[in-house]
């Protein structure tokens, strides 16, 4: 079988979809990425492949280059025939599945854009920061809505899904483990969950070396 590629960074959204090829057992080449932040040149030979020069970017067998997450998590689903990460159509959790899929992708991911790096968007130094602890306070509100939406053993109740992938990912990030233990504990739980699924174990360890080293 042919190899995926992967082009990612450890701790970074790249860890969803590097997770999933590594649970549903296809081959992939992993290419780590420089700080897309730091690097110019990093950006300009990523944005090659993705003109946003963001991760995670993947390319398929065929050559064909795919970007967005959540569209990742949906054609690895079609293109296995697998229901491991995402519900199949009839399933009745299908529609909250889809839900929340693309509120996590639409509505918390873009604070992480927006506030990594304040001034790529507001010029000014002290606008900039002012913006930036906006959009983490905002980011708060939208993680307390998501909490309210959170079932119990996973997010879907007693379906696993890429939702929970997410969640633990996610959690790793701004503004840390602290918070959601004490703001969100439903997320922190499937988080702690997720972190010790067997299957994922290999990626954790490579994207969170610290917490699963």
């Amino acid at each position: 079988m042919a190899a995926y590629r992967l082009f990612g960074r450890p701790g970074w959204g790249s860890a969803i979809v590097e997770a999933q090829l590594s649970a549903l057992g296809l081959p992939f080449d992993y290419e780590e990425v420089p700080d897309l932040f730091a690097s110019e040149e990093g950006r300009r030979s990523l944005a090659r492949h993705n003109p946003l020069a963001q991760v995670p970017t993947l390319q398929l067998p065929d050559g064909t280059l795919m970007t967005e997450s959540a569209a990742i998590t949906l054609h690895l689903a079609d293109a296995t025939g697998r229901d491991d990460f995402v519900p199949p159509a009839a399933h009745p959790a299908r529609p909250q599945f889809l839900r929340w899929l693309v509120f996590l992708v639409a509505n918390v991911y873009p604070t992480f854009t927006y506030a990594d790096d304040p001034q790529r968007f507001v010029r000014d130094e002290g606008a900039a920061k002012e913006f930036g602890a906006t959009v983490d306070d905002y980011r708060g509100r939208l993680w307390r809505i998501v909490e309210e939406a959170a079932a119990a053993p996973w997010f879907l109740g007693e379906r696993f899904s890429a939702l929970d992938l997410y969640v633990a990912t996610m959690t790793h990030w701004r503004p840390g483990r602290r918070w959601f233990d004490e703001n969100t504990p439903r997320l922190a739980a499937i988080a702690r969950r997720a972190g010790a699924d067997a299957r994922l174990l290999a990626a954790w360890k490579h994207n969170f070396p610290r917490d699963f080293g």
